[in-house]
């Protein structure tokens, strides 16, 4: 029997292209509320699942801070739209969106002798992870400030941008602008 999240969509025909990332999206549990149960072991949020994660992302700002039910909401919301608009399982494009939107390298700063010098490293999959799920809900809150659209069309859409790897998303101009600068910084 396959687990299935908000006893809909079906996790087990999820494809994750990016080996790298593979090991850090956990897909198997569809408990949506863990309580911290992760919080003191090293690499433990790699065991909470991907939507309680990005919840969890949703949760960092303005009218959602410390309103778990509400940031669900919103998210279930969200995938249903995505479900209409492009006929696939919206887990399947979340995962999507999130291995175009991940940056793969950035600029750290050393310190020689009171100069700072910036310098490219690769970016560990755990922060790429963090990073595009940040990303992706920083743009879809950012989307909705000034507008009467909805948050749950915002995420959608941000998701879908980011799935399709198209330069409007939020997500994706943060990595390009991310790799970019790296770029110049080697």
């Amino acid at each position: 029997m396959s687990e299935k999240l908000f006893d809909k969509f079906d996790t087990s025909e999820i494809i994750i292209a990016d080996k790298g990332l593979a090991r850090y999206i956990n897909l198997q549990n569809t408990i949506l509320h863990h309580h911290a149960r992760y919080s003191g072991s090293q690499f433990g949020k790699s065991s909470i699942p991907l939507v309680e994660r990005l919840i969890n992302h949703m949760m960092r700002t303005e009218t959602y801070t410390g309103k778990k039910i509400k940031a669900y909401k919103v998210i279930k919301k969200s995938f249903d739209i995505i479900e209409k608009k492009t006929k696939k399982n919206p887990l399947q494009v979340l995962v999507t969106a999130i291995e175009n939107a991940a940056p793969r390298e950035e600029v750290i700063r050393l310190f020689f002798s009171g100069i700072s010098v910036p310098q490219a490293v690769d970016t560990a999959p755990q922060r790429r992870l963090d990073k595009a799920l940040r990303n992706i809900t920083t743009g879809a809150i950012a989307s909705t400030h000034g507008k009467k659209t909805n948050i749950s069309e915002c995420l959608a859409d941000e998701i879908i941008k980011a799935a399709n790897d198209d330069a409007s998303s939020f997500a994706i101009t943060k990595k390009g602008e991310t790799e970019r600068i790296a770029k110049s910084a080697r």
